[in-house]
């Protein structure tokens, strides 16, 4: 996983390639979602199935996106817990470089991979979120006029 990470931070070490609010973070962020991807975790929400990657990352690591995406392809783990411990584990050793103010991204995605973790162990079914719209709490007196 090292050698991964280090192919985008070389990338990056070009400033021409920062998008705007780019934070060194951002790249094991996106290795980690590129991993969850991969893993495709059977507890996972619905809504959280797949994690896109930002377009702006995808155009400044154009030439080096393949050569990492062949790297996560060839991880193979059968089993949930297996994943969800490669994960947790590139993740909390991601943690432990960078600052608090650093970590929201990865902070995000440790969140959902607790969530999946927490599925896993109570041996709960990931259920569907169904999102709607709050309902008005008053009308409008001037509608219709």
């Amino acid at each position: 996983m090292k050698s991964i990470v280090k192919i985008w931070h070389t990338t990056f070490e070009d400033e021409a390639k920062h998008y705007s609010e780019f934070e060194s973070s951002d790249i094991e962020y996106f290795i980690g979602c590129m991993l969850y991807n991969h893993f495709n975790f059977e507890n996972a929400l619905d809504t959280m199935k797949t994690i896109d990657l930002s377009y702006d990352f995808l155009l400044s690591v154009e030439e080096n996106y393949d050569e990492v995406k062949n790297f996560i392809d060839k991880i193979s783990l059968d089993d949930e817990l297996e994943k969800i411990t490669f994960l947790n584990n590139f993740l909390n050793d991601a943690k432990s470089k960078y600052s608090e103010d650093e970590l929201y991204l990865i902070n995000r995605l440790s969140y959902h991979l607790d969530g999946v973790k927490q599925r896993y162990d109570g041996k709960i079914q990931a259920q569907k979120v169904d999102f709607q719209a709050p309902k008005a709490k008053s009308k409008n007196p001037l509608a219709g006029v």
